[in-house]
């Protein structure tokens, strides 16, 4: 285990990592893992970037808020902003795979002026995504009306098992293996997710997307990210099997660049000398 530093905001303790120097590049991982999963693009990215890898709040080694309102993307972008000041990052490039991807996509649309880029993978957009829900999409992404029922329902039954409901996930959404990640990583994660605290905050997490990150986002459909932006998603994850990603992004990022990579919804774990090199080209050619 990579031991942290934390940055303390008003109420929360952002776990996180630097490596390199360079333009500052901002990585946020998303459920169910932690910062960890870039471990294996870091050392290429660092070549030629500042890579600061961060715990979402309510995840890995940051703090765990006990409540639902707290865990908005608008709060976790509010961290992220914070977290680049202290390092001395006005503004930044910003990277985030699933719930971090919606982290950063809020970001961009809440502090425009802090993202120099914005890279968004293997999500559609949160408002898209709930307003559109189809059968298809709700078998494929049923964790989400699972983990948003009401306290302690989901608490209870996941922490029976948390290894096997998390690992689920891990395969569930798109073509996975356990093989595919690295068995150092998966330890990692499994330490996280065993946490209760952890377990009620990505409860909470889902909560919020349903009860107020929706709101929020139908609140900016007349609003664009302006930025250059890339999407990115796995070949052959359920997104791309039943939707047209990039489409559902058109008229939401003016500046868009896509790629389609190998692999499921876990494309970076599967697939990351290949997650490296189109996320460093679309970064240099900025």
């Amino acid at each position: 285990m990579n031991k942290p530093e934390h940055f303390t905001t008003d109420d929360q303790s952002i776990a996180y990592e630097v490596a390199g120097n360079g333009p500052p590049l901002l990585l946020l991982h998303g459920f169910p893992q932690t910062r960890a999963m870039w471990r294996p693009l870091i050392p290429a990215l660092a070549d030629k970037y500042t890579v600061i890898t961060a715990d979402l709040r309510g995840y890995g080694d940051s703090s765990k808020p006990s409540s639902m309102p707290e865990m908005s993307f608008r709060l976790m972008a509010q961290d992220m902003v914070a977290l680049m000041a202290s390092l001395g990052f006005q503004s930044f490039h910003a990277v985030g795979h699933d719930r971090g991807a919606r982290t950063v996509h809020r970001m961009a649309l809440d502090h425009p002026q802090a993202v120099q880029s914005l890279t968004i993978m293997d999500i559609v957009p949160t408002e898209h995504l709930l307003t559109n829900m189809t059968t298809e999409l709700a078998k494929a992404y049923y964790h989400w009306l699972f983990l948003a029922q009401p306290y302690p329902f989901p608490e209870t039954m996941i922490g029976h098992d948390p290894d096997a409901y998390f690992e689920r996930c891990l395969l569930g959404f798109g073509k996975a293996s356990l093989s595919d990640f690295d068995t150092d990583l998966l330890a990692e994660y499994q330490r996280a997710w065993r946490d209760p605290d952890c377990i009620r905050a990505m409860c909470n997490d889902y909560r919020a997307a349903i009860e107020m990150d929706w709101a929020d986002d139908r609140s900016d459909l007349s609003r664009s990210v302006t930025c250059p932006a890339l999407v990115i998603y796995g070949k052959d994850g359920a997104m791309a099997h039943l939707l047209d990603v990039p489409a559902t992004w058109a008229d939401r990022l003016t500046n868009m660049q896509h790629a389609a990579i190998e692999g499921g919804h876990f494309f970076p774990d599967q697939s990351p000398k290949a997650t490296t090199e189109a996320l460093l080209g679309f970064l240099n050619s900025l």
